[in-house]
C-alpha cells in the first residue's frame, strides 16, 4: 500500500491530521494540487479510516485506489464535496457558501476589491489601459469639459465647475491617481515598514503533532506557516459633517450637471460591465457616480500615487487597471458573472417571444437563437439551486432533488416539442427529440470527457483517476445504453423490411431486383407494436429507474472510500438558503418552459426550409447548448487536477438521460399519447454503441493525457460530420 499510494490530493490549507506537515499550494488560487507524501504521512494514512478499522469487503474495495483528502471550510461545503462523488448527483464546482475575504486567494481578493485601496504597482501602461482611453476616457472627459463652463456661467456653481475640470483630466487617464476626501486629516493609512519587519515563513511544529513526527527521519525542521503580525492602526478623528446639501451651488449641480453625468456614467457602466473583463471600469464609474459626484467640492482631492510608496492607503477611489483576464471568476452572491449578465436576455426573450408573434421586430431565426441561448443561464441557476439544496439537506432529499430538477432542463424541451408536434400532426418533432436524446448521450460520452482530458492534460501532462470508480460508472452506462436501444434492436429483428422502390430489367429473369431506400418498418404492423414492442418498452422503463436506484445505493457505500473530507470550525454563511434555492428552482423552471416553448415554435421554419439535416440540428445545438454549464464545471475540475470528477460529469448526465429522462417520456406518452415510440434510427443506434465502447477502452488504464482527450473530441466531430451530411428523417 505504500507503493500504490505515492501521491495524495489536498484541497485548501493544512491537513488537519498532520498539522503543519502539509505544504500549502504556492498559488493561492489553485485549490487542488498534487504533492509527494512523506513516509510519516503515509504512516498516518495507512491506518484506519475514522475510529474504526476497515472491514474485509471495504478494504478490498479500497485497495488499489487513490484516496482524495479534501479540506473544506464548513459542514455545508463538506456535503457539497461529498455529493460530487455520489452517483446520480450533479457535479458542482462553485462554492455554495460565502468564503471570508481574508481566506481567499490574492486574485480573488483583487477581483472583489471596491477600488478604495491604493496599491504599489509597477507600471501602468498596460494594453487594456491604453484601449480604455480610446473606448471610454476621451468622450467621458469631453462631457465633463462641456459641463464645466455651464457651471461657471451660473456663478454659484463655480466650485462644481472646478470639480468637473479636475475630473475631466482624471477620467481621461485615471490609472495611478487617487481621489481622496479632505476633512482636516489624512486618509486612513495602513503601512508596514518592510525593511524593519521581515516575518519568517517558518514556524515550529506544534506540540500536539510531535507524536506524528517522532521519527527523526521524517520530522521536518521548518514548516511553511504565515506569522501573524499585529499592526496598530491609529484612531481617526471624528469626521466633520458638511452642510453642502443646503447650498445654492449644490442645487444647481443636482439640476444641471449631475443628471447628465449620471446618464453618461450609467451608460459607461453597462458597456464596461457586460464584457466582464472590463469590470474595473464599471466599478470606477459606479464609485464616481455614487460617491465622488455627491461629495462637497472642497473635499475632493486628486493625487498621483508615488511608486516608491510601499504602504496601502485607503482612499475614495483608486484604479490602476482597466482590464483583468481573471474576471471570468467573478461572482455576485455566489452567481458567476456570465450567468448574471445573461439573465436580462432571458426576460427579453420571454417578453419579445410572446408579444412579437408576427415577427415584426425579430425574425424566426433570431428568436430561436436567443431562446436557445437563454437556456444556458437558466441551466446554471437550476444547477446552483440543486447544489445548494443538496448541500444543506440529507441524502434522501438531495437524491430526490437531483433526480427531478436535474433533468428539468431537458424534459421541458422534450415535452413541449412532443406536444407541438402532436398538435401539428407532424412526426418531425419526435425525430428531433430522439436526435437530441442521442446527441446528449454522444456528447456526454465523447465530447465532455474529451475536452476535459485535453485541457487538463495540457496543464498537468498526465492525470490519473480512480479506475474502479470509473468502472462502476461505465457498467451503469452499458446497462443504460443497452436498455434504451433494446426496443430498437428488437424492432429491427422482427420488423418488416420495406423499400421505397424496386425495379428489374423486363424480360431478363437473371437480373435481380434493384431496391432503393430500404428500412425496417414497425408502424405498418400494429400487432407487432401493441403485442411486443410496447410491453418491452414499458418493462425497460421500469427496469432502468430501478437500476438507477440500485446504483445510487451501491455507490453511496463504495464511493465513500474514495474521498476523505475534513471540516474546519468556521461558521457557514450560505449564498442561497434552502427556501431561496427552491424559489429559484421553481422560477427558473417556469422560465425554462417558456424558452423551450419559444424554441419549438420558432424551430418549425428552420426545419422546413433549412438545407442542414434535422438530425444535425437536434444532435448538436439542441443537445449540447443546455449542457454548457456542466461542460464548464468539468473543465474547472480538470484544471485543478481532479479529472475523476470531470469524467463523472458526462457519465452522470448520460446515465440520467437513459435511466430517468427516457422513462419519464415513456410514462408521459402512456398518459397523454403524443406518438413517442422508443425506437431510434440506425444512425443513433450505432453512433451511441460505438461511443460507449470507445470511451470504455480509453478509461481502462486509469490515466489520461491530452492525446487521448483529443482523440475523443476528434471522433465526436467525425460523428457530427456524419449527422451533418446525413439526409433528413423521412417524417421531416
Amino acid at each position: 500500500r505504500l507503493q500504490i499510494q505515492p501521491e495524495r490530493l489536498f484541497v485548501g490549507p493544512h491537513h488537519p491530521d498532520v498539522g503543519a506537515l502539509a505544504t500549502p499550494s504556492p498559488d493561492g488560487s489553485v485549490h487542488h494540487f498534487c504533492q509527494f507524501t512523506p513516509k510519516c504521512l503515509l504512516a498516518v494514512s495507512r491506518g484506519t479510516h475514522g475510529n474504526s478499522p476497515l472491514r474485509h469487503g471495504e478494504e478490498g474495495w479500497h485497495d488499489g485506489t487513490l484516496r482524495t483528502t479534501i479540506r473544506v471550510d464548513n459542514e455545508v461545503e463538506a456535503h457539497r464535496e461529498a455529493n460530487n462523488y455520489k452517483f446520480g448527483f450533479r457535479k458542482w464546482k462553485g462554492n455554495v457558501t460565502e468564503k471570508p475575504i481574508e481566506d481567499r486567494s490574492d486574485i480573488d481578493k483583487e477581483l472583489h476589491t471596491d477600488l478604495s485601496i491604493v496599491k504599489n504597482t509597477e507600471g501602468l501602461f498596460f494594453v487594456g489601459n491604453i484601449v480604455y482611453v480610446f473606448l471610454f476616457g476621451w468622450w467621458i472627459s469631453l462631457i465633463y469639459l462641456l459641463i464645466c463652463p455651464v457651471m461657471f456661467l451660473t456663478v454659484f456653481g463655480v466650485p462644481y465647475g472646478k470639480v468637473c475640470l479636475k475630473l475631466a483630466w482624471y477620467i481621461i487617464w485615471p490609472f495611478g491617481k487617487s481621489v481622496q476626501r479632505v476633512n482636516g486629516y489624512k486618509s486612513s493609512m495602513i503601512s508596514v515598514d518592510m525593511s524593519a519587519v521581515k516575518p519568517t515563513n517558518c514556524d515550529i511544529v506544534p506540540q500536539e503533532h510531535k507524536d506524528l513526527v517522532g521519527d527523526k527521519d521524517c520530522a521536518p525542521l521548518l514548516v511553511s506557516s504565515p506569522l501573524p503580525i499585529k499592526i496598530p492602526v491609529p484612531t481617526l478623528p471624528p469626521r466633520k459633517t458638511r452642510k453642502h446639501w443646503c447650498r445654492v451651488s449644490t442645487f444647481l449641480w443636482l439640476l444641471l450637471g449631475y443628471p447628465v453625468l449620471a446618464v453618461v456614467h450609467c451608460l459607461a457602466f453597462v458597456l464596461s460591465w457586460l464584457p466582464v473583463f472590463t469590470i474595473p471600469i464599471a466599478k470606477m464609474n459606479s464609485r464616481i457616480l455614487t460617491t465622488v459626484l455627491l461629495m462637497a467640492p472642497e473635499d475632493i482631492e486628486i493625487h498621483s500615487v508615488d511608486k516608491k510608496d510601499a504602504c496601502e492607503t485607503r482612499v475614495v477611489l483608486y484604479c490602476y487597471q482597466a482590464f483583468n483576464v481573471y474576471y471570468y471568476k467573478y461572482t455576485v452572491q455566489g452567481i458567476n458573472i456570465f450567468a448574471l449578465n445573461l439573465l436580462p436576455l432571458v426576460f427579453v426573450t420571454v417578453i419579445a417571444g410572446y408579444t412579437d408573434r408576427e415577427h415584426e421586430y425579430f425574425s424566426t431565426e433570431t428568436m430561436f437563437t436567443i431562446a436557445i441561448v437563454s437556456i444556458i443561464p437558466l441551466s446554471y441557476y437550476i444547477g446552483m439551486g440543486i447544489a445548494s439544496i443538496s448541500a444543506q439537506s440529507n441524502f434522501a432529499v438531495g437524491a430526490v432533488v437531483n433526480a427531478t430538477f436535474g433533468s428539468i432542463t431537458e424534459m421541458t424541451f422534450y415535452i413541449t416539442a412532443l406536444l407541438r408536434g402532436h398538435r401539428a400532426g407532424s412526426n418531425c418533432y419526435e425525430e428531433i427529440v430522439k436526435s437530441a436524446l442521442a446527441g446528449t448521450l454522444i456528447g456526454c460520452i465523447l465530447f465532455i470527457p474529451g475536452i476535459c482530458m485535453t485541457i487538463g492534460g495540457i496543464k498537468h501532462s498526465e492525470q490519473r483517476f480512480n479506475s474502479r470508480s470509473a468502472g462502476v460508472s461505465s457498467a451503469l452506462l452499458f446497462i443504460s445504453i443497452g436498455g434504451v436501444f433494446a426496443p430498437t434492436l428488437f424492432s429491427k429483428t422482427f420488423g418488416n423490411l420495406v423499400c421505397e422502390s424496386c425495379s428489374s430489367t423486363p424480360g431478363n429473369g437473371t437480373v435481380p431486383f434493384t431496391c432503393k431506400d430500404c428500412h425496417y418498418e414497425t408502424v405498418a404492423d400494429p400487432h407487432l407494436i401493441l403485442s411486443h414492442i410496447e410491453p418491452l418498452v414499458y418493462t425497460i422503463s421500469v427496469l432502468l429507474p430501478a437500476s438507477y436506484l440500485i446504483g445510487l445505493i451501491f455507490t453511496l457505500k463504495t464511493h465513500a472510500h474514495i474521498y476523505d473530507i475534513h471540516v474546519s470550525d468556521s461558521h457557514p454563511v450560505v449564498h442561497w438558503s434552502r427556501w431561496r434555492a427552491l424559489a429559484v428552482l421553481i422560477f427558473a423552471t417556469v422560465l425554462m418552459a417558456s424558452c423551450a416553448d419559444l424554441c419549438t415554435v420558432n424551430i418549425e421554419p428552420i426545419l422546413s426550409h433549412s438545407s442542414i439535416s434535422q438530425y444535425f440540428i437536434g444532435v448538436s445545438v439542441l443537445a449540447m447548448v443546455p449542457e454548457l454549464p456542466e461542460i464548464v464545471n468539468g473543465i474547472q475540475f480538470a484544471l485543478q487536477n481532479n479529472i475523476s470528477l470531470s469524467l463523472e460529469v458526462g457519465n452522470c448526465i448520460a446515465v440520467q438521460v437513459c435511466m430517468i429522462q427516457i422513462p419519464l417520456l415513456v410514462l408521459f406518452n402512456a398518459f397523454y399519447d403524443v406518438g413517442f415510440m422508443l425506437v431510434f434510427s440506425d444512425i443513433h443506434l450505432w453512433a451511441s454503441i460505438f461511443s460507449v465502447i470507445l470511451v470504455n477502452y480509453i478509461f481502462m488504464d486509469g490515466k489520461c493525457d491530452y492525446f487521448q482527450g483529443t482523440a475523443l473530441v476528434v471522433v465526436y466531430f467525425i460523428i457530427l460530420a456524419v449527422y451533418f451530411f446525413a439526409p433528413s428523417p423521412r417524417s421531416c
